[in-house]
């Protein structure tokens, strides 16, 4: 991995204004070792106006194409749901640090077993942030999914598997010490403004027996199905946006990730199966890794903990978005249970 610009080359570029096209197209050339570049289409704007995602075609370079990650900070803010004050632009501020020591410090440990893009550079520069990746598009992962078939469910539950157990019990250096974009101590404006007093009063004793696993490994911390990229047939996926990734039980994922793909009748059909097959997949892996964890150990607190995980999830959304169509009858279920 090149882990950056040498600080002599930043000099020239480091100043209030935001920088200029020719100005990133440089960067990606150094970056990329190209002997030339064009930028190409904006692939996503990110939350909240906070930058931009885009696709750079390279000339003389090892491979055809490279991906820019261009954080830049506004000056007027205008969060959709209408959340945002100095507390949130600071975690998202603290997110792109994070994503940076991400890519700097850790990615390069991730195997094709949980596949993430490789990172060519990545800097701060006044500012901005820029991370340059590789396009997983034109390495074998073209596809985006908007809903899957439980195949599909399976394959990024081997990925989740993979990256649990790749990470077991590391320490989180210059990642969240709590991983996730909804944890408690981050939201404090979504939890006073929760409805369910019950919940509400619950939610530090959620938050703790999570904290307090025995087990803890790296967690991805938004784990959706937008963040999974697909290689063409469908059987093959690498993960993306790595803002929020830190220390925590496996179950945050495993639960988010079921909320962002599955209806709420797939959840009271399925979610007992695939959570079986997450724990065959998560043995699998431990055993490839030659793991001595005590597996049988961690299964069965990491199970307990799947409806807890669950509720912690949901507790964020009652607060930011209590009309969310992940607010449904079986998730309702499942805060009821956990909080009797």
């Amino acid at each position: 991995m090149n882990e950056g610009f040498s600080p002599a080359g930043l000099e020239n570029i480091k100043r209030e204004n935001k920088m200029s096209n020719k100005q990133l197209n440089d960067i990606v050339v150094k970056a990329t070792a190209a002997d030339d570049v064009q930028r190409g289409e904006v692939i996503q704007s990110l939350w909240s106006g906070y930058g931009e995602i885009v696709r750079y075609s390279l000339s003389g370079a090892e491979f055809s194409s490279a991906v820019l990650k261009h954080v830049k900070f506004p000056s007027l803010v205008s969060h959709p749901r209408g959340w945002h004050n100095d507390l949130s632009h600071q975690r998202k501020v603290n997110s792109y640090e994070v994503e940076m020591a991400w890519y700097q410090n850790w990615a390069e440990r991730c195997d094709d077993r949980c596949r993430v893009p490789q990172c060519y550079a990545s800097e701060t520069v006044g500012e901005e942030h820029l991370i340059v990746l590789e396009d997983l598009d034109a390495v074998g992962f073209p596809r985006r999914r908007t809903a899957l078939d439980l195949e599909g469910v399976q394959v990024c539950l081997g990925w989740l598997a993979n990256f649990h157990a790749l990470f077991m019990g590391e320490d989180p250096v210059a990642l969240w010490s709590t991983g996730s974009y909804w944890h408690l101590a981050t939201r404090p404006d979504e939890l006073d403004a929760m409805d369910d007093d019950a919940l509400r009063d619950a939610a530090p004793v959620i938050d703790s027996k999570l904290g307090r696993a025995t087990f803890q490994t790296f967690i991805h911390g938004d784990a959706k199905l937008a963040n999974f990229c697909f290689s063409a047939d469908g059987k093959q996926v690498a993960a993306v946006d790595f803002q929020y990734v830190g220390a925590g039980c496996g179950m945050k994922d495993v639960a988010y990730f079921f909320s962002s793909c599955l209806s709420d009748d797939d959840h009271e059909k399925y979610a007992s199966l695939l959570l079986d097959d997450y724990f065959i997949l998560l043995k699998e892996a431990l055993l490839w890794r030659e793991s001595s964890i005590d597996f049988a150990a961690l299964e069965q607190e990491w199970r307990a903990l799947f409806p807890v995980a669950q509720t912690d999830f949901y507790r964020f959304l009652a607060g930011w978005m209590p009309a969310h169509w992940k607010i449904n009858d079986y998730t309702k279920r499942v805060v009821q249970s956990v909080l009797s």
